[in-house]
């Protein structure tokens, strides 16, 4: 598959891998993680009470999808505090960017793979 407009911060080959090629699976791994963000993303600013636990959480789940820098960014903030939060949140926006990319090239992808009979 073409890789255009993927910035490379989600690894896509290791989660194709680890899905063992099934890409409905993995546009379901990759639709949790969008909806994981979505409820944690808001916590990742400075002086939120729950912020560790949305780093933590997203850490998790950034491992899972391979989006390294998103986990070493997320450890960071575990290690070094809120003042690492906006390299955290720049590092979810990438991910979320390529994962919409990949997402996207999917669905052009099936619209041009006629179905099997």
């Amino acid at each position: 598959m073409a890789r255009r407009d993927l910035t490379g911060a989600v690894d896509f080959g290791y989660l194709e891998s680890y899905a063992a090629g099934d890409l409905d699976v993995v546009q379901e791994v990759l639709e949790l993680f969008r909806q994981q963000a979505a409820l944690w993303a808001p916590l990742l600013a400075p002086g939120q009470e729950g912020w560790p636990d949305a780093v933590h959480t997203i850490k998790g789940t950034a491992r899972g999808i391979g989006a390294g820098a998103l986990a070493q960014a997320c450890e960071a903030a575990e290690t070094h505090g809120e003042g690492c939060l906006p390299a955290v949140r720049d590092a979810l926006d990438a991910a979320l960017s390529d994962v919409a990319a990949y997402v996207h090239e999917l669905m052009l992808r099936s619209l041009k793979t006629p179905p099997a009979r």
